[in-house]
């Protein structure tokens, strides 16, 4: 969540930062005016509980040295009065824990800022391309992915559906071989450079997704499970960033411990409310999909250089597969709640012609990290909270989809790049 000192310093410069990113959104006003309101009456109740606080001290002290010489009556009065003081601060103080936790309530409604360097815009059709890689025109082949894998069975949306409904997916053959080769090659050679591989669990807690900003905004994107985690609700995960990140939730890392990268392999589950008649076919968008997520923990006055090493990373696995890509810079529309700066890298699709996101890499200040009090011990002994990040490092269902397209071949199926063949 956002720091409230923010909008105690200055509340109009911070709310000015949020509108860059949410425009004239009503509802996101809504909270913004209410938490300006909070803030004023915080402010004017903490000015008066300080001054009744003192006036309390003074007495105290006064009543304490002249009360042999007050008559029974005089020490009665006094006593009676300074009771009255008492309850008036012991209702202030209710009154300031009502208006810090109402705050505190507010602001996991409340996106985050943007950094001034994002670049304004009104969707993703106004995100800049920052650079590209590989000829994406060499190879032009009429076949989607989703054509390739009917004409050779190894991709069945009737299958999933039979199962499980829509959006769902059963591979089969040398694509299901693909999806396991590509999930084993993506954590080798992030573990190769620096991250650590961790295996987290596929159900979390409520507390365990709103520290990292799925709860409470996006609770019609889950699955929520009928079972109770510990007398909490519970989902299954969008994505392993939600697990990875909360590992470190309530624990003070010492600074040369930063910075702390993993990589993890999870299913992802998304119920995708929002998304209905879009990329209905293939592997671009199901309710469960597998992907490789890496995730970062860093010294905040590091992590706009550690953003561009975790996209870096996420690019090189493109790379080394040969799949044409760009990267672009998100625009504050298209940045996302919890986002303070990121970049997507969308993948050469050469059956479809056209470029479509595999890795968001976004860097999200300090955000996390005061909703999942995510701290570590500074050189000069303060605990500070620390910067998180984190990237896909791939998404595998896209990379199995981008592959099938570019290394499709005259007989209808696809190739194998030279990488993987190895271990095929």
């Amino acid at each position: 969540m956002l720091d409230k000192n923010l909008f105690t310093k200055d509340y109009d410069a911070t709310v000015a930062k949020i509108k860059r990113k949410v425009g004239n959104n009503e509802e996101i006003a809504t909270y913004l005016s209410e938490i300006g309101i909070l803030i004023r009456s915080r402010k004017d109740t903490q000015s008066i509980l300080d001054k009744f606080r003192a006036e309390m001290n003074v007495r105290s002290k006064e009543f304490g040295l002249k009360a042999k010489g007050l008559s029974p009556e005089e020490r009665a009065s006094e006593q009676s009065s300074l009771s009255d003081l008492k309850h008036r601060i012991q209702n202030l103080e209710a009154s300031l824990s009502h208006f810090q936790e109402k705050e505190e309530e507010l602001l996991l409604h409340i996106p985050n800022i943007p950094s001034d360097s994002t670049p304004d815009g009104e969707g993703d059709s106004d995100n800049p391309v920052v650079r590209s890689w590989g000829d994406h025109l060499a190879v032009k082949k009429a076949l989607t992915h989703d054509q390739i894998g009917e004409n050779t069975g190894t991709l069945s949306g009737e299958d999933g559906a039979k199962l499980s409904g829509s959006r769902f997916m059963v591979m089969k053959g040398d694509a299901a071989k693909l999806d396991r080769r590509l999930t084993n090659f993506f954590l080798d050679w992030h573990t190769a450079r620096g991250y650590t591989e961790v295996a987290v669990p596929y159900i979390v807690t409520r507390t365990t997704m709103t520290g990292t900003g799925q709860l409470p905004k996006f609770e019609e994107d889950l699955f929520k499970v009928t079972a109770k985690l510990g007398g909490e609700d519970a989902f299954l995960i969008p994505t392993a960033e939600v697990p990875v990140t909360n590992l470190y939730r309530d624990v003070i890392l010492p600074e040369d411990s930063l910075p702390i990268r993993h990589a993890a392999f999870t299913p992802c589950f998304r119920a995708e409310a929002g998304s209905a008649g879009r990329d209905i076919k293939g592997l671009i968008r199901l309710h469960q999909f597998h992907k490789v997520e890496l995730v970062s923990f860093c010294n905040p006055s590091d992590s706009l250089a550690e953003l561009e090493k975790i996209t870096a990373d996420a690019e090189s696995v493109l790379q080394a597969l040969g799949l044409p890509y760009r990267v672009i810079e998100r625009c504050t529309a298209d940045l996302g709640f919890g986002g303070y700066k990121g970049y997507d890298i969308e993948v050469w699709m050469a059956g479809q012609g056209a470029y479509r996101e595999i890795s968001s890499a976004t860097l999200f200040w300090d955000f996390q990290a005061r909703r999942a009090n995510l701290k570590y011990k500074s050189s000069s002994g303060k605990n500070e909270f620390l910067h998180t990040l984190n990237a896909s490092g791939l998404a595998v269902g896209r990379c199995v989809a981008a592959i099938m397209e570019l290394y499709q071949n005259e007989s209808g199926g696809f190739d194998i790049p030279d990488i993987l063949m190895g271990s095929w």
